[in-house]
């Protein structure tokens, strides 16, 4: 304050002494003298330079006390602990091990189809039956056959135990009806390869082929046949995640074509690293309840590769960098009734983005009041005011 007044006082002292000045100033000029004049010149530019560099002191010193006025105008927000689960986001498709195409064992007529697309059936019910070019009459008279083979075993063989006839009958009886039961089992089982039966339980999706056509064996397919009940999505996850990507993980589906959400959780990681794109495979279970979701729809997958109990988040819009690469941002402290506090720089460390926010992991803590809206315009130590 004593500096102020000092630099006050010279400053009235030298306009009061601006009256005598002008005098001398005409008096120089009338007397007509060059080198007077050059002289007198030089002697108020000095003058000058100094009342400038005095006016210069003060409006310093003013500033210096009169900060009130001039402070930065800034907003705080509160750092607080908070659970923070970091989501990885991928994309993948629906997918289920139970879509097959049925194709026929036999060639031949498709003499009649017993379902219709749409509709519900168990494993191993009857779906469609091949005509088996008089299989079914030969598998009757090797039937018949097999019979008569087989009474003629066992009275031969009752006859043996009795000691009455002879053992090369005998061996000869049990080898014709071994014979003949192997005939039956042979052509049965090419018979049964006229019908084509449900694999497991589901839904006709398609049916191919008309009734009537003539079809190849393993050529022409005969329907589709598909279980929503146990699908998946299948999604490729980056090499470097293998450690935080585990089963069991929480998982948020979504499927842009339905504008619908799922929480679900991984069922499977795959153990085998793709060397072409360094990935590997992860299967999301898909709740029975899903309901219209179907085989290869695309899927938006966010898989929980983060979770901490105790994190803290800022906005990454507060964040600035050095010269040195460091990130740092401010915190206020030392704030009085008036809202006036001391601005500090602080150098932060930072973890997982979500959004737009990120973790810090060192350099806040939790109760800090941080700086978020006119941090550029701050500086390290300096006061602020903070708006409600």
């Amino acid at each position: 304050m004593k500096k102020i007044l000092t630099i006050l006082s010279i400053s009235l002292l030298i306009i009061s002494c601006g009256g005598n000045d002008n005098k001398s100033i005409e008096k120089t000029i009338e007397q007509g003298d060059l080198e007077a004049l050059r002289a007198k010149r030089t002697e108020i530019v000095a003058k000058q330079q100094s009342v400038a560099d005095q006016l210069k002191q003060i409006d310093q010193a003013i500033a210096t006390l009169n900060t009130v006025k001039k402070l930065p105008l800034v907003t705080v927000i509160k750092a607080k602990d908070t659970v923070f689960n970091h989501y990885l986001e991928l994309q993948g498709n629906v997918e289920t091990k139970q879509n097959i195409v049925l194709y026929p064992e036999m060639s031949g007529i498709l003499i009649r189809i017993y379902v219709d697309e749409g509709q519900k059936v168990r494993k191993g019910q009857l779906l469609a039956r091949i005509d088996d070019g008089g299989l079914s009459k030969q598998l009757e008279q090797a039937r018949s056959q097999m019979e008569l083979s087989r009474i003629t075993y066992n009275r031969q063989r009752n006859l043996w135990k009795q000691k009455i006839g002879s053992e090369i009958e005998y061996l000869r009886a049990k080898t014709d009806y071994t014979t003949k039961r192997k005939i039956v089992s042979q052509i049965k089982e090419q018979v049964q390869k006229s019908d084509i039966r449900a694999p497991f339980s589901g839904v006709i999706d398609d049916i191919i082929t008309e009734q009537g056509s003539v079809v190849s064996a393993g050529q022409n397919p005969i329907l589709r046949i598909v279980n929503l009940d146990n699908m998946y999505i299948e999604t490729e996850v980056p090499e470097r995640y293998i450690s935080t990507i585990s089963k069991g993980k929480d998982v948020a589906v979504y499927f842009p074509v339905l504008d619908k959400t799922i929480n679900t959780k991984v069922r499977q990681v795959g153990n085998y690293i793709n060397p072409n794109n360094r990935s590997f495979m992860v299967e999301v279970g898909i709740p029975s309840s899903a309901g219209t979701v179907k085989p290869n729809l695309t899927a938006k997958v966010k898989i929980n590769d983060y979770t901490s109990e105790k994190a803290i988040l800022i906005p990454q819009s507060i964040i600035s960098e050095n010269a040195e690469g460091d990130q740092y941002t401010y915190v206020t402290f030392d704030r009085d009734a008036q809202n006036i506090a001391m601005a500090k720089r602080v150098i932060i460390k930072t973890g997982k983005t979500q959004g737009g926010l990120i973790e810090v992991v060192e350099g806040i803590h939790n109760g800090d009041a941080i700086i978020s809206e006119g941090a550029r315009s701050v500086k390290d130590g300096q006061q602020v005011k903070i708006l409600n």
